[in-house]
Order: C-alpha cells, then sequence, then structure tokens
C-alpha cells in the first residue's frame, strides 16, 4: 500500500485550504486505491464504513427503483467527494456507486475519521462543512431527478 502524503490531500480540490495539521490526521486514515470500470464501489443500505476523495474516473451515484432497476442520481469525477452517509448515524448507505470508467482515488477509513473529528472538534467542523456543500449539491440532483422523472422538462409534465 502506498502511504498518503499530506501534499496528495492538499491537491485534491475538496480538501483545499484546510490546515496542515488537520491534513496530517487524515492521512493517517488514507489510502490510495483503483478499481476497474463497472465495479460496484456500495450499495444502498450497506455499511458505510469508506469514503473516496475522486482522483481520476467518474462514478454513477444510484438509487434501486421497486421494479425499475437503479435510478442514476448524479454522476460524480474527479475533484469530488464520493460518499456521505459514513459520517451520519446508522453509518448505511443511502444511495449505491458504480465506476463508469477506470477509478483512482484516496479512500479514508470512516471510523478512524470519525474518531478523529470527535477528538478535535475543529477538524470535525471544518469537515462537516465541506461535507454540508457536497450533501447540498447531491440533494438538488436527487430533486431535479424527481421533478423531471419522465427526462421531460417539468414544465411539459402538467399539460
Amino acid at each position: 500500500m502506498i502511504e498518503v502524503t499530506t501534499s496528495a490531500l492538499a491537491a485534491h480540490p475538496f480538501l483545499h485550504g484546510m490546515r496542515r495539521e488537520h491534513l496530517d490526521t487524515l492521512a493517517g486514515a488514507a489510502s490510495d486505491v483503483t478499481f476497474g470500470v463497472r465495479h460496484r464501489i456500495f450499495e444502498d443500505g450497506g455499511n458505510a464504513g469508506r469514503f473516496w476523495l475522486i482522483r481520476s474516473g467518474h462514478v454513477a451515484v444510484d438509487v434501486q427503483v421497486p421494479g425499475e432497476g437503479p435510478l442514476v442520481i448524479e454522476t460524480v469525477a474527479m475533484g469530488e467527494l464520493l460518499g456521505w452517509s459514513w459520517m451520519f448515524p446508522p453509518f448505511r448507505w443511502a444511495f449505491g456507486a458504480v465506476t463508469l470508467s477506470p477509478f483512482e482515488a484516496l479512500e479514508f477509513d470512516a471510523p478512524a475519521v470519525r474518531a478523529y473529528c470527535a477528538a478535535d472538534p475543529v477538524l470535525g467542523y471544518e469537515l462537516t462543512q465541506r461535507l454540508s456543500r457536497v450533501l447540498a449539491k447531491r440533494l438538488q440532483a436527487t430533486r431535479m431527478r424527481l421533478i423531471t422523472p419522465s427526462g421531460r422538462p417539468a414544465s411539459s409534465l402538467y399539460r
């Protein structure tokens, strides 16, 4: 396993501008990972024990629609965070994720990061603020999918 450096973390947009001591701490819970195309990273309802900062590749974030299969909510790519359910009890995935292309990321051990946040409330606050921005974006993407489930503009649904 290749050691993840503080400078590698500092270069990722999700962590850009974070204090060096916090990056040093987070590096202790990080590792480099790669996945091939069509690799299911996690499944809706599964244990959320990891999260990823994407370095390259694309991932479809999906939800299982009964009787229809997976519905892609959003595609996330280089520079983005994949996974937020690790931060909130009961630590179960709210969506699924599958790679659309070869994928490289910094993978974090979620229980270790939660422990770091509990020990250092400033780090916890900083990560929570950054994660909140991701949640707001994903919620907006989900909202847009629900507004136009047929793929038609919302205005045409009421004619």
